[in-house]
Formats: C-alpha cells, sequence, structure tokens
C-alpha cells in the first residue's frame, strides 16, 4: 500500500425525500468505510438552492429541483475516504433511479429513489464541485486532503522521531526547570535539516 495516499473529501447530502431513511443512510456510509468529518441540518432557501445548484442553470428541470430542494429540510455531510468523490458517486449509483436498479442494484439510489428529482441523496460531480459545495455549505471547512493514518505514520517515523527521540532522552537525563522550553531550543539546536556553516581558518600575513 501506498504510505503517500490522501484521504479526499466529498460532499454528500441526503434529499428532502429520504430525511426518513437518513439513519439507514448514514450507517451504510459508515459500513462502506467513510468518516463523517461534519455533518448539518438545513433548509435552504430557494435563492441558496439556485446558488448552489448553479451548474444546471439553464437545464429543463432546474426550476423543479430548485423548487424541490428548497421544500424542506436537508442533511449536509463532508465524506472522507481514500478516493472519496468516486468512491461516494459509486455507492449512490446514477441520477436516475430506474436506471440505477439496472447497472447499480443495492446502491443508495436504487435502494431510496423514486424518480430522477426524488433520487435520495447528491454527490459532488468532481473535485472542483467538491470544493465548492463544501465550502457552500461548511463556510468554515478545509477542503484540502488530510493525511492517512499510515502515511502520518511513516511520515513520523522517518522524519520526526529519531531527533524528537535523542531529545527527550537528553531531556531526562538534565531534568531542566522548564522542559518545554529546553525541549524546543534543543530541537532547534540539533534540527538535522539545519544548514551547517562551514568554518574556515584565515591565514595571517
Amino acid at each position: 500500500m501506498d504510505s503517500s495516499i490522501l484521504v479526499e473529501r466529498t460532499l454528500a447530502v441526503i434529499k428532502p425525500d429520504a430525511m426518513d431513511k437518513a439513519a439507514e443512510i448514514e450507517d451504510v456510509i459508515h459500513r462502506h468505510g467513510f468518516m463523517i468529518l461534519q455533518r448539518r441540518k438545513i433548509h435552504l432557501s430557494p435563492e441558496e438552492a439556485s446558488d448552489f445548484y448553479v451548474d444546471h442553470y439553464g437545464k429543463m428541470f432546474f426550476p423543479s429541483l430548485v423548487a424541490y430542494m428548497s421544500s424542506a429540510p436537508i442533511i449536509a455531510m463532508v465524506l472522507a475516504k481514500d478516493n472519496a468523490i468516486e468512491s461516494w458517486k459509486e455507492l449512490i449509483g446514477p441520477t436516475n433511479p430506474f436506471k440505477a436498479r439496472e447497472t447499480h442494484p443495492r446502491s443508495l439510489r436504487d435502494t431510496y429513489g423514486k424518480d430522477q428529482t426524488r433520487n435520495a441523496v447528491h454527490g459532488s460531480a468532481n473535485q472542483r464541485t467538491a470544493e465548492r459545495e463544501i465550502h457552500f455549505l461548511f463556510h468554515d471547512s478545509i477542503v484540502e486532503p488530510i493525511v492517512s493514518d499510515l502515511s502520518a505514520k511513516d511520515y513520523l517515523e522517518v522524519n520526526v522521531n529519531p531527533t524528537l527521540l535523542k531529545g527527550m532522552t537528553e531531556l531526562c537525563k538534565i531534568k531542566p526547570k522548564d522542559p518545554v522550553t529546553w525541549l524546543a531550543d534543543w530541537i532547534i539546536e540539533n534540527n538535522p535539516n539545519k544548514p551547517k556553516v562551514a568554518q574556515y581558518l584565515v591565514a595571517e600575513k
């Protein structure tokens, strides 16, 4: 497994028609290995729904979609997982639940969808859309990928732990009155990446 894998984030929305199945849907999300980083229940205004679905502006179904998405509360979630965007799209299935029943049986839209508008859930189409949609519904969210546990562990073991272990050993020997400040100074002084200044002797004339 590549230890440099980053955990991607995507937006998931439980739509008004599936709100009574929210607990079941969230259970499916967990069972498929997603982390729910943020979650909120919100009732969008028609203006907010219009802005959220701005990529569909001008399409025939746009007015009915906006009216539907602003008709009742929804649940928005920020999901995280390796390859989260494509994994979530695969789990929810095609936009049309009838097509989902043919190509993605047991997907969320197959299980809970009623028609192309009332199709239970929403997922971001790509990275650009995910960033915009997450910022739209979670204004303070950081969308950059987060480091997986394995990647973080390997990074610390290679780049931090060897130096930190030496510093902690010296700290235990000396037992200074202010151990935190002493350790910080020691790390700065013994930073293995610190540039080495060459010493030159200047011959006397």
